[in-house]
């Protein structure tokens, strides 16, 4: 049969038991190695048969090698996510060992890149390749114990502490949980998952409780996951000590018991695994035999997907959502214990250079009056990024694709999320480079006196001396309008702020506002900030929400020539098909917003014309708003780098005067 070639990066103790069940898969063959330590690669090399011209010191030599086909990642933790990017962008399959990155993001935007590369990609649980987990499902799914209540899953060894090394030092990613409690929370998820006729299932309900030993990472932990219908797992791990390491389900009719789930025959054949299964007063015991060693299950499944033309595994294999969902949960429980990664805190801000594709288009800048300097016509929407490692991820590829909009608000997250972007905007030095808009004076609290000090905090969180954009985030009626422009000016004139607006303002509202300025020779407003999308917002996603695309506003914003920033742009998703859309409430869903007959006429034209020109749905939405005639830029609020380079398409679009017209059902045909 066809062999698939593989090269291996990091070839320590986990890699030679990976090339051994290469040799024994009968499905593919070790033909390249890298390592930066010349004495381990050598070494490696000679037991495992690789030549001399097949070793390299550096990773980019190996991917630059048309003969392999495919990489399996062991380095350390902190190098997968970036080896993985490096090698899917040469366009190699890979196999990526546990954890597949250090946090949730590094595990979608690894997932994104895969996509876009066409190329397999999965995290490395050679357990879940073994027969026994197959049976293991088929035993649970026929209800066998009947109905799942309980899962109890540990595994966990005694080592000695050791500041520097791989095991304790917070800066290799250290730590019980990502080296071995992530094994009890995947299998707790995968059996939480047969149980409810799924390949896998992620908690409703996380607790934790745990011991950080003196470098900070995590030594000992316990997690109690909690499922639907009624389903709780116990998941205990340990560096310090030796565990059970075994899984026990129970159910309303009996138990199944696992005495080594995770590694039988890992280092040397046979990889025998035994299920004991308990009904009643009976115990049987179902052995599952195979002489190879238990990384030739994974080896042989990875290299036949391959061979198959697959991109992802199945289940009992991780699929890309599974990894993406232990890597939640693994956050979940890290963070519960105070134990912050690198890439964590802003000493430690991590880059993963290749998350975005080449070819897109950059986003364009425009100059908007009273503001320094231009602005990308895509702004980046920053209230969903709680943790500095997971807005990285994001800012880092929206600065790579040319925006420098960053949209924010007092109120988002409770000031968490200025604080994050502060963060990032400190450590990568862009913090006078970057636009931001600064919104404050929400209801109930939209009120002249109040601006000053908000602005001020929010000055505090984001670590900037100016505003460059200030908004005033809703409007208050009972105060009269020059009271608003009076204090702004204030602002203005001590250099605390640049260009001004208002969000959710009716234009009549912002007409007198700008009368006002004029008369009293002050600033006018110049940025509204209202929802401008295809769709028409046919209810408020908020209270005191206005939409701009009314036959008024429109025409405001064209004889005034009035900058127009629009929220939610892209109908939060309506463009989308239902599975490729965000998880909103139910009160603030696209359907919940958007829907009516008028917006399904609307996604119909525009999905005729995405189809005419080779894209999707949503950059024609995008590019509509974007091709307003007057400046008119678009808030996007996208969550990770392939979200991102989804949108980018639509800046290529020249939408001519009748298109816009017809997509708006301002005319019957183009």
């Amino acid at each position: 049969m066809k062999m698939v070639n593989w090269g291996i990066i990091g070839p320590g103790n986990i890699a030679a038991n990976f090339a051994q069940g290469l040799a024994e898969s009968g499905s593919a063959e070790l033909v390249a190695i890298s390592s930066r330590n010349a004495a381990r690669r050598d070494a490696f090399a000679e037991k495992f048969g690789v030549s001399g011209a097949r070793r390299f010191g550096q990773c980019r030599d190996l991917l630059a090698l048309d003969h392999v086909q495919a990489v399996y990642v062991a380095t350390p933790h902190p190098f997968h996510a970036e080896i993985a990017v490096a090698a899917m962008r040469a366009g190699k399959h890979v196999l990526v060992e546990k954890p597949m990155g250090l946090v949730r993001g590094e595990v979608v935007a690894m997932t994104e890149v895969a996509r876009q590369q066409d190329v397999f990609l999965m995290e490395g649980w050679m357990y879940r390749c073994h027969p026994q987990m197959a049976r293991l499902g088929e035993l649970i799914r026929a209800g066998e114990i009947g109905k799942l209540r309980h899962i109890r899953a540990s595994f966990g060894f005694a080592s000695t502490f050791d500041a520097v090394s791989r095991l304790d030092d917070p800066a290799l990613g250290g730590g019980a949980i990502l080296d071995v409690g992530i094994y009890p929370v995947s299998f707790a998820r995968f059996v939480a998952g047969q149980a409810l006729k799924a390949d896998f299932a992620d908690p409703i309900e996380t607790a934790s409780l745990g011991l950080l030993g003196a470098a900070g990472a995590d030594e000992s932990a316990h997690a109690l996951l909690r499922f639907d219908q009624g389903i709780v797992a116990e998941c205990a791990t340990s560096i310090r000590v030796q565990m059970e390491n075994t899984a026990e389900l129970t159910g309303t009719r009996g138990r199944i018991f696992l005495a080594n789930p995770w590694v039988p025959g890992r280092n040397a054949g046979p990889s025998d695994a035994v299920i004991e299964v308990t009904t009643g007063d009976t115990t049987r015991h179902e052995t599952l035999s195979d002489p190879r060693i238990l990384f030739a299950h994974e080896a042989d499944y990875v290299s036949r997907a391959i061979l198959a033309g697959k991109r992802q595994a199945e289940s009992p294999a991780p699929s890309w959502n599974d990894s993406i969902g232990n890597a939640t949960v693994i956050d979940a429980w890290r963070a519960s214990l105070g134990y912050a990664l690198p890439g964590e805190t802003p000493a430690g801000i991590r880059q993963i250079p290749g998350l975005m594709p080449l070819g897109l288009p950059q986003i364009p800048r425009i100059p908007i009056s009273g503001l320094k300097g231009e602005i990308s016509t895509l702004i980046m929407g920053c209230d969903n990024r709680d943790t500095l490692a997971e807005g990285a991820i994001v800012w880092d590829a929206w600065w790579e694709a040319g925006g420098n909009g960053f949209d924010t608000g007092f109120v988002y997250g409770a000031g968490r999320h200025e604080e994050v972007l502060g963060q990032w905007m400190a450590a990568r030095g862009v913090s006078k480079q970057a636009q931001v808009i600064v919104k404050g004076a929400h209801s109930p609290y939209c009120l002249p006196d109040v601006i000053r000090v908000q602005l001020q905090i929010s000055l505090e969180r984001l670590q900037i001396e100016r505003a460059p954009i200030y908004i005033l985030h809703r409007d208050n009626p009972d105060v009269p309008v020059g009271e608003f422009v009076d204090a702004l000016n204030a602002l203005r004139d001590e250099g605390l702020i640049g260009a001004i607006g208002g969000s959710n303002w009716s234009a009549g509202r912002f007409a007198e506002a700008n009368a006002y300025a004029n008369a009293n020779n002050l600033q006018p407003l110049t940025i509204l900030n209202n929802n401008l999308s295809l769709a028409v917002m046919e209810k408020p996603v908020w209270p005191g929400c206005v939409t701009s695309n009314t036959a008024e506003t429109l025409a405001f914003l064209r004889d005034s020539d009035t900058a127009h920033l629009s929220w939610s742009s892209q109908a939060r998703g309506f463009f989308l098909a239902p599975g490729e859309r965000s998880e909103l409430p139910d009160d603030t869903a696209p359907d919940t917003c958007f829907a009516s007959a008028a917006n399904q006429e609307r996604e119909a034209r525009a999905t005729a014309l995405a189809r005419e020109m080779g894209v999707h749905p949503h950059n024609i939405a995008t590019a509509w708003v974007l091709g307003q005639s007057f400046p008119s830029l678009a808030l996007i609020g996208p969550r990770s780098p392939g979200e991102i380079a989804s949108t980018l398409p639509a800046l290529s679009l020249a939408l001519s005067g009748s298109d816009l017209r017809w997509l708006n059902l301002e005319a019957d045909s183009r």
